[in-house]
């Protein structure tokens, strides 16, 4: 089994390795930009060997793992390259405009659009961990758009990988994710902000920090290459999330400058639900 690989960072090179511990007669090739990044790729046995675009005839699967703007422009051409009974699938975030793209190719068939919810705040092929997938939500949308085939040949594969498998349309995942995983990220950055700028008068603030702030600002450190492009993309819905949460915002302010700590408390109390949400979500 052929299995190349474009981006050999955190989710492409888990992915890798995952395929690699779990098929055997598997050789995986690595697609990269980043020449450095193949040859750690190599030394740390996340690929086998390294190819290009053009090699791409003889794939069984070609994972797009790279960052949302660039992959708008590669999976046309990856289309092209490769054979009848190969199976495409992308990683990225957001999923409406990469399907968009590639509507009308003559190759939508081999596409599967999916979202793997699975990842730290570090990039890049040192990043890459086994087992990463298990027991993860992967998101396929657009299902009905592949081909039969092709869908069962992905989800022997998902199922090898430990995923669980939700299936979504394009917009509504998009719509989705900007609450659960855009915002979150949005927060953290700006979190991280205004305590760098107090920083910067105040030089003892990080010696008060603790697992609460660290935890909160942990997605600080993910790549801004890789978000730029995905608040871009999903720009509508990321504003109105944006829009909900400073208006949440706003009003815990004024309650807290009125004095009014009952409402506080209950403000507070009407979130801790969020718990059993998500105790009954990960069961």
């Amino acid at each position: 089994m052929n299995v190349y690989v474009i981006g050999v960072g955190l989710i492409g090179g888990s992915m890798a390795l995952d395929i690699k511990s779990n098929y055997e007669n598997v050789t995986v090739f690595g697609i990269d930009s980043n020449e450095e990044y193949l040859d750690i790729a190599l030394k740390l046995k996340i690929i086998d060997n390294k190819a290009l675009i053009s090699d791409l005839a003889d794939a069984d699967f070609v994972i797009l793992a790279v960052p949302v703007d660039i992959a708008l422009v590669l999976l046309p051409n990856v289309l092209d390259k490769i054979n009848d009974g190969t199976l495409v699938f992308d990683v990225g975030s957001t999923k409406f405009p990469i399907c968009n793209a590639i509507a009308n190719h003559s190759r939508r068939r081999n596409f599967l659009a999916t979202h793997p919810i699975a990842g730290t705040e570090f990039s890049g092929p040192t990043a890459a961990t086994l087992g990463l997938f298990e027991g993860k939500t992967n998101i396929i949308c657009e299902v009905e758009k592949t081909t039969f085939k092709l869908q069962q040949k992905a989800l022997g594969l998902f199922e090898k990988l430990g995923m669980r498998i939700r299936y979504m349309d394009a917009k509504s995942h998009d719509k989705h994710i900007a609450y659960v995983s855009h915002l979150s990220h949005i927060s953290s950055f700006m979190l991280g902000k205004t305590v760098i700028e107090k920083e910067k008068g105040e030089r003892d603030i990080f010696d008060m920090a603790g697992s609460g702030f660290e935890s909160t600002v942990r997605l600080a450190k993910s790549s801004p290459a890789m978000w730029t492009p995905i608040f871009r993309q999903n720009k509508k819905h990321v504003v109105k999330t944006l829009e909900e949460y400073i208006s949440n915002l706003s009003k815990f302010k004024k309650l807290l400058e009125s004095d009014n700590f009952d409402a506080v408390y209950d403000e507070m109390q009407s979130v801790n639900k969020i718990k059993e949400i998500l105790n009954n979500f990960n069961k």
